[in-house]
């Protein structure tokens, strides 16, 4: 359901690119990501209390785990129509805020590149233990004994891999459907980020959740490897022919069929090697290494593995403004 003309979703989108890059996640009232948590953590709850009670088949967990997953999208999706619908009932320019607003909502830029820098600050600072403490907040891994390369790979992996999952893939469903289809976009990122795991709890139940995001992300992760390189062209120390080679030769060893795209094209872009062993309590995992360990990494490369998510969102702005123009001739 098109709501607005393409040209009205591109200049909302536009200025909600405009909003988080100035807002930022806002603090109040409470982020819609927040609620959509809530939510999924809710309908969990109901949907296996069967398994405490018993033994039951993987393939009825599977079962629960897709009614979580339509249901959290169903709900995201239908709210926010309903909201957008409403706000354009009692005034035109009211569902022209609304959705910029909760489009904005589903973007990250300001967000990363916060969270990036709250790693990097005390590294700059020589503080070790409140570096490990910050990445820790982005990071599913142990960091308790992680040393300045292995906080900064961890740090630039993430941000690599979130210019998708909180810019590209967002935008693409604003632009396909405003704020109503965006949210349905975040709902299923929320997902994949609470339940999709492989571990004994969630390999059945969080199955439905973690090939939905793969699919929703699947062409916006194209999209930002090409975005990054672009980017790469002009911005200083980054190499656009090394981040195109990086891509064609380490994506495709992610475990993430999307994933492996942005990482391997920072990593070859900046000249540095991500991937590597990662520590989750007791179980040791090894990452596929993706670019050319050229040099050590170093804090510098937190900045420029964020000035690398910005320029992508001004590239995706660019784009969308050439585009406006070239419609109106």
């Amino acid at each position: 359901m098109l709501l607005y003309s393409w040209e009205e979703t591109a200049w909302m989108a536009l200025a909600a690119i405009a909003v988080d890059w100035i807002v930022g996640d806002p603090r109040w009232p409470t982020h819609p990501v927040i609620w959509i948590g809530r939510l999924i953590s809710r309908l969990e709850r109901r949907l296996r209390r069967k398994e405490a009670s018993g033994a039951v088949s993987p393939r009825r967990v599977r079962l629960s785990g897709v009614a979580l997953t339509v249901l959290t999208v169903g709900a995201a999706f239908s709210i926010m129509l309903g909201i957008v619908l409403m706000c354009r009932w009692v005034h035109p320019w009211l569902g022209y805020a609304a959705n910029i607003w909760f489009i904005s909502t589903t973007f990250a830029v300001k967000g990363l590149k916060d969270a990036a820098m709250q790693v990097y600050r005390p590294l700059a600072e020589g503080n070790m233990p409140d570096a490990r403490k910050y990445v820790g907040y982005i990071v599913g891994r142990d960091t308790t004994r992680l040393e300045e390369p292995e906080i900064v790979r961890a740090t630039v992996e993430t941000v690599a891999e979130n210019t998708v999952d909180a810019f590209v893939s967002p935008l693409v469903f604003a632009l396909l459907g405003g704020a109503p289809l965006a949210m349905l976009y975040r709902a299923a990122n929320t997902l994949d980020s609470m339940v999709g795991y492989k571990n004994d709890k969630y390999l059945h139940f969080g199955w439905a959740s973690a090939r939905l995001d793969d699919v929703l992300n699947y062409i916006p992760a194209r999209l930002t490897g090409w975005m990054i390189v672009i980017v790469s062209l002009f911005g200083r120390g980054l190499s656009a022919a090394r981040a195109v080679k990086s891509v064609r030769t380490f994506a495709a060893l992610h475990p993430s069929p999307n994933s492996g795209i942005p990482e391997s094209a920072v990593a070859g872009a900046i000249g540095i090697e991500l991937g590597g062993l990662n520590r989750y309590g007791d179980v040791v995992s090894d990452r596929a290494r993706m670019g050319w360990p050229l040099r050590e990494k170093t804090r510098g490369d937190i900045v420029l593995a964020t000035r690398i998510c910005y320029g992508v969102s001004y590239v995706a702005a660019g784009g969308l403004l050439c585009a406006m123009f070239a419609m109106h001739g």
